[in-house]
């Protein structure tokens, strides 16, 4: 079993990290992923991945793990790919600069929003503007398929990287499918591609004795259920109403 003692490398905020954060936790805790309290969970929002690896490791806590080093060398290993694709989609960076541009640019923006601290200066202006003006001729559907499909690979061929922890790749994944959410709704354009799976939610556990009857009965249904069920002893069936859920979890 996998031994960590997190952070490898000290981690900071950048120009973007804090910004980023708060908007990936504000739409997690809209699609349920985290839960509404996670603006104010010390796991999450720490620059550290944990060391308990039932856990997520959150992209912004993605340096304190792999370093500058490994960042670098997986961007490095996707521009390869790029530079080696088809005319159509290499020409379009190859005008903007070559490969060391591009993994200069591209790596400074990963290491700032990763928690490796201030690297990507003129943060999300600067990358907007970029895609806006110097990458507009790929920010649409077959462009996003042929960026993920390159990313994928890279992904796939970049184990070496990951610190032998495999919650770095669900975390990568995570952060690319933030962005390329992101551009789809700036850009408008639909995508079907997908990086491989994301972080998993985060339930909170639920402790009765230290909620008041009024947060008690403002818990959703099913929230009220799922926590009941485990408690040995407790007897919940499909057919218990809301009503007697309430009363058990008082009862407690």
């Amino acid at each position: 079993m996998l031994n960590t003692s997190y952070p490898n490398y000290d981690p900071t905020h950048g120009y973007m990290t804090e910004k980023i954060q708060r908007k990936y936790i504000d739409a997690a805790i809209e699609s349920k992923i985290l839960p509404a309290e996670a603006h104010r969970m010390a796991e999450i929002v720490s620059l550290s991945a944990s060391n308990n690896l039932s856990k997520p490791i959150q992209f912004w806590q993605l340096y304190s793990v792999l370093g500058p080093n490994s960042i670098v060398s997986i961007v490095h290993g996707f521009y390869n790919k790029v530079y080696q694709d088809e005319t159509w989609f290499r020409s379009i960076f190859a005008r903007i600069g070559d490969t060391s541009h591009h993994v200069r640019t591209q790596s400074s923006m990963w290491l700032d929003v990763m928690g490796g601290g201030f690297k990507y200066h003129g943060a999300e202006f600067r990358l907007n503007f970029h895609h806006q003006h110097n990458a507009f001729e790929i920010m649409n559907a077959k462009g996003a398929e042929r960026w993920m499909k390159l990313m994928v690979e890279t992904l796939d061929e970049s184990q070496a990287y990951m610190a032998g922890d495999q919650r770095v790749r669900i975390s990568i994944n995570t952060f690319l499918c933030y962005f390329m959410e992101k551009y789809a709704t700036d850009f408008g354009f639909k995508h079907d591609g997908i990086f491989g799976p994301t972080n998993a939610a985060i339930k909170r556990k639920l402790n009765f004795l230290n909620m008041t009857d009024a947060a008690i009965e403002a818990l959703p249904e099913a929230e009220l259920r799922e926590a009941l069920v485990g408690r040995r002893g407790m007897d919940i069936s499909e057919n218990t109403d809301r009503n007697e859920l309430i009363q058990k979890a008082k009862s407690l």
